[in-house]
């Protein structure tokens, strides 16, 4: 199948996500630091280069999978002190993202979503490792939401 040219800018909560540094300080924010993050989570981002400008995170290059591309999207958004990502991959399909708000349920976005509350294990699933279990969600958390 051939790659379309599919990209966008995701806009995540700069002041929520992981902290990795001291702080939220842009100066901070490096791209080296965000490659050990993804290592860390065990994500394959071979391929892809990552470059931070300000709060925002471009990635690039040419990803292993679509679903892999996803996951490192969320992985370095986020990440405290990161306001957006941009994704210059070329790809077939845009990601689906979901960006949590107060009183949100994996359930509850399933069933919004997908249409059924009772798939929110595929959310689930389709947002290890970063998340280690199904209630443990906050607000401003941006996941993925899987497509057919």
């Amino acid at each position: 199948m051939k790659k379309g040219l599919a990209m966008g800018l995701w806009s995540f909560v700069k002041g929520k996500g992981k902290k990795l540094f001291g702080g939220a300080d842009d100066a901070e924010l490096n791209g080296g630091a965000l490659k050990d993050e993804i290592k860390e989570l065990g994500l394959d981002d071979s391929g892809l280069d990552i470059v931070v400008e300000g709060d925002t995170v471009k990635v690039t290059g040419e990803a292993v999978s679509q679903e892999m591309k996803e996951k490192v999207i969320l992985a370095v958004g986020n990440v405290e002190g990161v306001a957006a990502v941009e994704d210059a991959v070329p790809s077939a399909t845009d990601p689906v993202f979901h960006t949590v708000v107060p009183g949100d349920t994996l359930w509850g976005i399933s069933a919004s979503t997908l249409g059924n509350g009772a798939r929110y294990e595929e959310i689930f699933e389709a947002n290890k490792p970063m998340l280690s279990h199904p209630d443990k969600i906050y607000p401003g958390q941006v996941l993925r939401i899987p497509q057919d």
